[in-house]
């Protein structure tokens, strides 16, 4: 049975390193059969938590903000699989993703938690200009942890200054080989 998989794209280049680990992970997923819905973040207008516990899940837009948002609930309500994916930005995600990620906290407020478990998995795919990936491991795996989501792994392109230094690199097959094992 295929899965629905949405992608958190954090990356501020839509031709980046971290966007190429993106495509040949959606190659991969897509070979299985899946569904790959992906969100380039820089390019959507969204807007940082207001930690104002105004949010329902049940509601068609959980949050109490109007903004880009709206398109992502919808699709991580009905998703089996969330990949986050970002550049390496001092020791952590993007600002991007961040942001994205903490918004959908809305989808934990209100009548039922339309985010936290329900069966759902995610990967990391990450690439850097250096190999420092400890920390945002570490915040990752405690997200999986707090999420009760299934941790289907992670690909860490370390070593990748200028656009396209990544290609050619073994985690570029990882990614692929990552999307494909979902089934």
């Amino acid at each position: 049975m295929s899965k629905k998989i949405v992608i958190l794209n954090g990356s501020p280049r839509k031709k980046g390193n971290t966007s190429t680990l993106v495509k040949t992970f959606t190659e991969g997923a897509e070979s299985s059969g899946n569904t790959v819905t992906e969100f380039f973040l820089d390019g959507m207008e969204i807007h940082g938590c207001k930690g104002c516990f105004g949010g329902h899940s049940s509601r068609e837009c959980p949050c109490v903000q109007k903004d880009d948002m709206a398109k992502i609930y919808p699709a991580v309500k009905e998703s089996d699989v969330v990949v986050l994916a970002s550049p390496l930005y001092y020791w952590n995600m993007s600002g991007q993703l961040r942001t994205a990620v903490d918004r959908l906290f809305a989808l934990e407020e209100g009548d039922g938690n339309l985010l936290r478990g329900n069966g759902r998995a995610s990967a990391l795919l990450m690439a850097a200009e250096g190999n420092g990936f400890e920390d945002v491991v570490l915040y990752y795996d405690h997200l999986m942890e707090h999420l009760r989501w299934e941790n289907l792994g992670h690909v860490l392109a370390g070593g990748n200054m200028d656009v396209g230094d990544v290609e050619g690199k073994p985690e570029v097959q990882e990614a692929y080989e990552l999307g494909k094992s979902i089934v």
